[in-house]
């Protein structure tokens, strides 16, 4: 039965026969998000399906596979495609291709999500730069005998997104003429959406955005010592006094108008993280 470490390094050297280059910044992108893969110079396209290790995604509009190539110039490696706790796999399954990310020479993950909107400020379309988060799955992918060799026993969390890329992407987003908010975002297990009184008690204890993604991956980001830059894309308001049934494929549709700005911003800081030296 190989460990982790061997299920990773496994992973890893399959990539690299087919990506010779060294990707600086990791990319997951999430629900409606892929438009961004036709900005990038491909040199390598693997299905999650011939990676040892690497589950297969079922969510719906997720592609399922592994983009390797430059983006502005940088080389990067991009999910197309991630996976969910809902959908029956185990966490340090879900969060396997961020140590990938890792033992590829990553150095920046940007992770993005399809969310719903808490904070009443907010609108469908909208775009959130994540600056802190609440674990709400009812569990954690770093549970079990650590692995020294891959992080830390005891991270610490008290920034778990860099706050000096934080102000950078809403600088980002500011000379492109594109107005982000800032907050924090919850993840819950789902894969059903939440009640009326959920979406109270999750403003209540400070979310300003919900999802069922991004806190898994970013707990994991900070274990293997990866600086993360989070961005939610929301796609509907959830205020519980004026709630009405969703439809995932309005969901799917608000996601791919709000594209654009989103593939502005990550460009952005791409550019940004291949002209830095990140310690």
């Amino acid at each position: 039965m190989l460990d982790l470490f061997d299920k990773i390094e496994e992973a890893a050297a399959t990539i690299r026969k087919s990506f010779s280059k060294t990707p600086k910044v990791g990319i997951i992108l999430g629900t409606g998000l892929g438009g961004i893969v036709e900005q990038i110079d491909i040199e390598a396209t693997i299905d999650y399906g011939d990676i040892p290790h690497f589950p297969t995604s079922t969510a719906t509009s997720h592609r399922g596979r592994l983009v390797c190539g430059t983006l502005e110039g940088v080389p990067v490696i991009v999910m197309e495609g991630r996976f969910h706790m809902y959908e029956g796999y185990p966490l340090k399954q879900i969060t396997l291709p961020v140590r990938v990310f890792k033992a590829l020479g990553c150095e920046l993950m940007i992770v993005s999500n399809a969310c719903g909107g808490l904070n009443p400020y907010y609108d469908g379309g909208d775009i959130m730069v994540i600056e802190d988060q609440i674990n709400l799955l009812g569990d954690n992918p770093l549970i079990g005998i650590n692995d020294d060799r891959l992080g830390p026993r005891f991270p610490d969390m008290c920034e778990p997104y860099d706050q000096t890329w934080v102000d950078r992407t809403i600088a980002i987003g500011r000379e492109a003429g594109i107005g982000v908010h800032k907050g924090v975002f919850v993840a819950v297990a789902g894969p059903n959406l939440e009640t009326r009184a959920e979406y109270r008690f999750l403003r209540t204890i400070g979310a300003d955005v919900v999802g069922m993604s991004t806190v898994p991956e970013t707990i994991v980001a900070v274990h293997c010592g990866l600086k993360t830059v989070g961005l939610s894309v929301i796609t509907d308001m959830c205020l519980p006094d004026s709630l009405k049934p969703s439809d995932v494929n309005e969901i799917i549709a608000t996601a791919g108008k709000a594209a654009p700005k989103l593939i502005a911003i990550v460009r952005g800081i791409v550019s940004e993280a291949g002209q830095t030296r990140m310690a």
